[in-house]
C-alpha cells in the first residue's frame, strides 16, 4: 500500500452484507474527516494530493487531520516531505481513521467508507505478490550492482510473473465490483499497458450508473483518445526537428519497424530505460528496426545532453514544448517512458515495452539473431 504508486495489501476480510451495512459509516453533511495515526511519522506535516490539487495538513506526535468534501468517492495520495509515508486511500464523506508505522507499512490500517472498504478487499488479495515484489526489486539492486545478467533475467521473469498475476486478481475483483469507483480507476491504470480493445471492453461490463457518472464520463472521453494509439491503428505521419533544427517526417522510416519512443532528459525512469532501448537497437538494426525518440524536453541543451550522455544513436525530434509536445497531446501520453512499435507498413503492433519485453517482441516479428 505505501508503494508510491500503489497501495500494498491491509487484512482480507469477507463480510456478509449485514456485516458490511455496520461497518460503513453514515455520510456527513459537511464532508469528510480524516484522523490519522502513525506513531513513528516525524515530519512537520503530511501532503494531500486529490486531482487537480495539493493541500497539507500539520503532524503533532504523529498524528494529523485533514477535511474536505466531495460529491463522489475520490482517490487521495499522502506522503511527508521525504515520502517515508507514503498512502493511497478513498474518501467519501463518512469519517476516515489512518492507524500504523511507517516502519510497518503493510499493516497501516484504513477503515473508512464502502469504497475503501473494497480498497481494502482488493489490496488483501494483492498483498502476497507485493510482498515478493519488494524483496525482488532490493535483490534486483544487489544484482545490478554485481552485474549478474543471469541473476536479472531470473528477478525479471519473476516480476513479470507476479505482475500478471496482479493483473488476474485485479481483473477478477473488477468482475465482482461492477459498480465500485475502485474498479474505474483499476481499468484507467490497466491504460498503461492493455491495449485499447481490452480497456474497453472493461469498461463496458461496469455498472451503467458508474458509466454515467461524472468520471465515468471523462473515461470515457479519455478511451477515444487511447483509441488511436491502439494495435492495429495506423501512426499518425507526425513531423518535428532534430537535435540540428532539420524536420523529421515518421512517413521517412517506412518500410522499418519503428519503436517510436517517448520520453526525457529529466526522466529517471526513462534515462534507465535507454541501455535496454540500445541493447535492442544494436541487435535488431540489421533486420530493418530503428527507434525514434520523441523528447518530451523544453531545454534544447539538455535534451542534447542526455542523448550525448545515454549514447543514442538513432534519431531524436522534439519540438521543446514539455509535456505540450504535439504528438505526445495526440496519443493522451500523461506519463513516461512510454512508447509504440509500429511496423513496416506504418501500423501499431505493441506498445509501452520495456527491459525484455522489446528483444522478446522483436524477435518474434523479426526472428533472432
Amino acid at each position: 500500500m505505501k508503494n508510491n504508486l500503489i497501495v500494498l495489501g491491509l487484512i482480507g476480510f469477507s463480510l456478509s452484507a449485514s456485516a458490511q451495512r455496520k461497518l460503513i459509516k453514515k455520510p456527513l453533511e459537511n464532508g469528510y474527516t480524516i484522523n490519522g495515526n502513525i506513531t513513528d511519522l516525524t515530519s512537520p506535516y503530511v501532503y494531500i494530493y486529490a486531482p487537480g490539487k495539493r493541500d497539507s495538513a500539520a503532524v503533532k506526535d504523529g498524528k494529523f487531520t485533514y477535511k474536505g468534501s466531495v460529491k463522489a468517492p475520490v482517490s487521495l495520495y499522502l506522503s511527508d516531505s521525504d515520502q517515508k509515508f507514503a498512502l493511497d486511500l478513498y474518501v467519501e464523506n463518512v469519517p476516515v481513521t489512518i492507524i500504523g508505522k511507517i516502519s510497518d507499512p503493510e499493516n497501516i490500517i484504513v477503515k473508512g467508507g464502502k469504497t475503501q472498504q473494497e480498497l481494502n478487499v482488493l489490496e488483501a488479495s494483492l498483498k502476497e505478490g507485493e510482498v515478493a515484489r519488494t524483496k525482488l526489486y532490493a535483490a534486483y539492486g544487489v544484482a545490478e550492482a554485481a552485474k549478474d545478467e543471469a541473476a536479472i533475467k531470473r528477478i525479471e521473469a519473476d516480476l513479470k510473473k507476479i505482475q500478471l498475476t496482479s493483473v488476474s486478481l485485479t481483473k477478477k475483483f473488477i468482475a465482482s465490483h461492477l459498480n465500485s469507483y475502485v474498479s474505474l480507476d483499476k481499468i484507467k491504470g490497466m491504460g498503461y499497458n492493455a491495449d485499447y480493445s481490452e480497456i474497453y471492453k472493461l469498461y463496458q461490463t461496469l455498472d451503467p450508473a458508474l458509466r454515467a457518472s461524472e468520471r465515468g464520463k471523462e473515461f470515457e472521453t479519455a478511451l477515444s483518445v487511447l483509441k488511436r494509439g491502439g494495435n492495429g491503428q495506423k501512426m499518425i505521419d507526425f513531423t518535428q526537428n532534430d537535435m540540428d533544427g532539420k524536420p523529421v517526417s515518421f512517413s521517412s522510416f517506412k518500410g522499418k519497424y519503428v519503436l517510436v519512443d517517448f520520453w526525457a532528459s529529466w526522466c529517471g525512469p526513462c534515462r534507465a530505460e535507454n541501455p535496454n532501448v540500445l541493447k535492442a537497437y544494436q541487435k535488431f538494426e540489421s533486420k530493418g528496426f530503428t527507434v525514434l525518440g520523441v523528447s518530451l524536453d523544453d531545454t534544447a541543451e539538455k535534451w542534447k545532453k542526455a542523448v550525448e550522455e545515454d549514447k543514442m544513436p538513432w534519431t531524436q525530434v522534439s519540438d521543446l514544448k514539455g509535456w505540450k509536445n504535439e504528438i505526445s497531446t495526440y496519443y493522451g501520453i500523461r506519463g513516461i517512458p512510454s512508447n509504440y512499435l509500429v511496423n513496416a507498413e506504418g501500423i501499431i503492433v505493441a506498445r509501452n515495452l520495456r527491459g525484455a519485453d522489446l528483444e522478446n517482441k522483436l524477435k518474434e516479428l523479426l526472428g533472432d539473431k
